[in-house]
């Protein structure tokens, strides 16, 4: 991956005066970095996690700099369906961290990730209203994202009642994408600036949560007897499979509707690309089924594609100093 310089990055959205898009750029670094971990890339994945951190720390540092003088502001972004992708964001980059074996610092992500969300999630959902934007869904990532999280600290230190926290969340989220489903006007699959992939993307991190569920009893807890393991395998498996029709649907409206211009909004692209394909290697391996692992390693490089895309037209667009998005969508966000 080529050097990133997420102060750039966060001019870019600045410029755009869209900040919350700030945080799906961090949201796609981090899974990055979480799915190329799980191919054996150990090198890119840190490289990643370095960006993605570097960039979750000027996104909280312009967070508190909106906070505390320009309040107004912030309370009118904070009402959109972008703001949640801070706590998407965070719970991601608190995953990784995990893994890393970090464990404290990840219950530190979980924490202010677990504060920011009734918050957020109340103040976004107030404002929802008919024929929304991608962004919509961003009501399940956030919640599916603590689930991860807590499902993943709860197997590296055999925690019970996190894992249980962690399947009430998974359940919660499903039913948020189903009423955020209602609100979502249809016409963005051929309209949409780049966020109506967070469709797919919220469907794909609701499998990566029963995954990690699934995978939570490896810590040494029993957590779910045979009927419970087998319904959440069922509906994880389910769940990756309506990911990968949605990504096909998406990208056949791409070929056949091309945007083929620059917007803050496609790093909400590459976040449910980075996101299917870490699903789809993480289920392969919560339910033992090996042939999906070959289709999650492609997907992978298809998302580290489209990273690589996007962050050069981020750059690109700082250097050309433009203010305002390509792409414009009808729709309310």
């Amino acid at each position: 991956m080529p050097v990133f310089s997420p102060h750039r990055l966060l001019l870019r959205v600045r410029r755009a005066q869209r900040p919350p898009a700030a945080g799906a750029a961090v949201l796609a670094t981090a899974i990055l970095s979480v799915g190329l971990r799980l191919t054996g890339h150990e090198a890119l994945s840190r490289i990643s996690l370095a960006l993605a951190g570097a960039a979750w720390l000027a996104l909280g540092a312009d967070f508190v700099v909106r906070l505390l003088w320009e309040r107004e502001r912030w309370l009118a972004e904070a009402g959109t369906p972008g703001a949640l992708t801070a706590v998407a964001a965070t719970t991601v980059l608190g995953t990784r961290v995990s893994a890393l074996g970090r464990q404290s610092l990840a219950e530190a992500l979980l924490a202010l990730a677990a504060a920011l969300w009734p918050v957020l999630l109340a103040v976004v959902v107030r404002h929802w209203r008919r024929r929304m934007r991608g962004a919509v869904f961003l009501c399940c990532v956030a919640t599916q994202g603590l689930a991860v999280l807590a499902a993943a600290l709860a197997r590296a230190e055999a925690t019970a009642w996190l894992a249980h926290t962690a399947l009430v969340l998974f359940w919660l989220g499903l039913v948020l994408y189903c009423l955020a489903l209602a609100r979502f006007d249809r016409r963005q699959i051929a309209e949409g600036a780049g966020d109506q992939w967070v469709a797919g993307g919220a469907l794909a991190i609701s499998a990566l949560a029963g995954a990690t569920l699934l995978d939570a009893e490896g810590g040494g807890l029993y957590l779910w007897n045979a009927d419970d393991r087998g319904v959440l395998r069922s509906v994880t498996v389910a769940l990756l499979v309506l990911d990968l029709v949605c990504y096909a649907v998406l990208l056949a409206a791409e070929v056949r509707w091309p945007r083929p211009y620059y917007d803050v909004c496609r790093w909400a692209t590459v976040f449910p690309m980075g996101m299917t394909a870490t699903a789809t290697l993480s289920v392969a391996a919560a339910v033992d089924v090996p042939w999906l692992k070959g289709p999650g390693r492609v997907l992978l490089w298809v998302a580290v594609a489209a990273w690589l895309t996007v962050a050069v037209g981020a750059l690109a667009a700082v250097r050309g100093g433009e203010g305002g998005a390509s792409v414009r969508s009808r729709a309310p966000r």
